[in-house]
């Protein structure tokens, strides 16, 4: 698997395809590169993080197309450094359910820790065509501190 020293994965190895694009995502994610992140996805792949109206997105429609998914990017992952503790993953059919908490470092140090279940959808060639992170705001938002 493709793991990354800011993705510490304590789950099941067993080998799924939704499994493998959701290492390979946080990986990407982790490092912050950008493209590779984006090319994970289908052309028309939803990505809903949190689900549903949030700070984030406040209409809860979630991020759609590579365009807008690299939006999402600049607007709050690029900017930010991200690293991820999976506990627990769950694969079947085309899907993978992570366990994970994710502690994110914003601009200028402050630390806010999200304890999310995070489900990875792929199609038959094993692109990402949904990414819906269940997390609550407030309870991260709990969690902020200052640098």
């Amino acid at each position: 698997m493709i793991d990354s020293p800011d993705v510490l994965w304590q789950a099941p190895e067993g080998d799924h395809p939704a499994r493998r694009a959701a290492r390979r995502s946080m990986a990407a994610a982790a490092a912050g590169r950008k493209d590779e992140w984006l090319a994970l996805f289908a052309p028309d792949a939803l990505v809903e993080d949190p689900v549903g109206p949030s700070m984030l997105d406040p209409e809860g429609k979630g991020h759609r197309g590579h365009e807008g998914i690299g939006r999402f990017w600049d607007e709050h992952i690029g900017s930010a450094r991200v690293r991820f503790r999976v506990t627990d993953s769950f694969a079947n059919g085309p899907c993978c359910a992570n366990v994970t908490t994710i502690t994110t470092t914003l601009d200028g140090g402050a630390t806010m820790t999200i304890d999310c279940v995070i489900v990875y959808t792929v199609d038959e060639n094993g692109l990402i065509t949904s990414l819906r992170a269940h997390w609550e705001p407030d309870r991260a938002l709990a969690t902020l501190t200052a640098p």
